[in-house]
């Protein structure tokens, strides 16, 4: 390659990571493992973006080459970290010697110089990089790569397998630029240049200007603070203790659950029947009013005291009620006759009368069973704690 092809590939390369910072300047945020410090922009860890490295350098022959000549080599390598301690590139380069085949005149029998004659080596492979020590720091590496050389020349043209192993060192300068300064030797399987020589082992030094795309990563967000944990010795809610409320908002007085959760409380007073035409005006004893089984009838009543007692914050109406027979006026009577005397059961049993509202009669209103019926008759004859909810 013609000295000016040189330099244009070298403008090339480094037109590209002008292009790549003024991307940097405009693009989104892309998503990558970066993670950036408080104290500046730099990257204090991993970077996992993709980048593009020009390189220079020198090349050194291996003396069986018939060369004395020391040139520069040049390439373009495409990679990206793939831990924060290995990276990985793809890359070409290219370096070209002149052959020691022409009679230096006066300088002696046996001495020869540079003829016009050639011998270029094209390179393509890929290379990984082993890095020790903190991304913002100087960082060493080691080198190891696999590739293709393509040798061509006056003697022979093909291509054949070459391994390089390396040295170097590393140091970000900005948030999407490093630099990379490496020495290393290639090895060269070529056995067809030249057919007395088999293999070259050549050294080279480079400088490479590794350029990111895209721009880093924004800042990890810190997750906000716990919020405190609640005295659950001092915060109680509806009854319940904070650390067992699942539902904390309720207003006071709800009716809540173990779980502080809303909870419909039943009492149902099925069973408790009455007899036709009881209780009579004046009558205090509510045995001699219930229906039979009356023993059954007074089971239910204990448990309608016991439901209230565990739910302190239950209030009832106490409401009766008749079947239809007899008139509107006598039911009505006979209603809250009934309500009366179960309020008073109540009250007899522990529960406090500001939690009950009434006693309230409804005459023969809202039946339950058909009036048509005995059966639905003695269903009607009634009292309900309705809980107000």
């Amino acid at each position: 390659m013609k000295r000016k092809g040189l330099y244009f590939l070298i403008a090339l390369a480094l037109g590209g990571v002008g292009a790549v910072h003024a991307q940097d300047a405009t693009a989104p945020a892309s998503t990558t493992t970066t993670t950036t410090t408080t104290t500046d922009t730099m990257t204090s860890t991993f970077d996992g973006r993709w980048y593009i490295a020009p390189t220079i350098g020198g090349y050194y022959n291996d003396d069986k080459r018939d060369t004395n000549s020391r040139q520069f080599y040049y390439g373009l390598g495409f990679g990206r970290f793939f831990t924060p301690n290995i990276s990985i590139d793809a890359f070409v380069d290219r370096t070209k010697r002149k052959i020691d085949n022409v009679v230096v005149e006066g300088a002696g029998p046996g001495v020869s110089g540079h003829s016009q004659d050639s011998w270029a080596s094209t390179n393509v492979g890929a290379a990984a990089r082993f890095y020790a020590g903190d991304w913002n720091a100087w960082r060493p590496y080691l080198l190891a790569g696999v590739m293709g050389s393509h040798h061509q020349s006056i003697y022979a043209s093909g291509w054949s397998p070459a391994a390089e192993l390396g040295v170097g060192v590393s140091k970000s300068v900005t948030d999407s630029t490093d630099i990379r300064v490496e020495a290393g030797y290639r090895y060269d399987w070529d056995d067809k240049t030249n057919p007395a020589r088999n293999g070259y082992g050549d050294q080279f030094l480079g400088l490479s200007i590794v350029s990111r795309f895209g721009a880093p990563a924004a800042a990890p967000v810190a997750p906000a603070p716990a919020p405190a944990a609640p005295d659950c010795s001092k915060t109680i809610v509806n009854g319940v203790n904070l650390c067992d409320n699942k539902c904390p908002n309720l207003p006071e007085g709800t009716v809540v659950g173990p779980d502080g959760c809303p909870q419909k409380v039943v009492i149902d007073l099925r069973g408790v029947n009455f007899k036709f035409d009881r209780p009579k005006k004046g009558e205090t004893n509510i045995v001699k009013s219930l229906a039979e089984p009356t023993k059954d009838s007074l089971s239910v009543l204990d448990q309608a005291v016991d439901t209230l007692q565990r739910y302190p914050q239950v209030h009832v109406t106490v409401a009766g009620y008749t079947d239809s027979k007899g008139t509107d006026a006598y039911n009505q009577s006979l209603s809250e006759r009934r309500a009366q005397i179960v309020y008073s059961y109540l009250t007899s049993h522990g529960i406090d009368a500001s939690r009950l509202e009434g006693p309230i009669g409804h005459g023969k209103n809202d039946p339950i069973g058909d009036n048509a019926t005995d059966a639905g008759r003695a269903q009607n004859r009634r009292t309900e704690l309705q809980v107000q909810q």
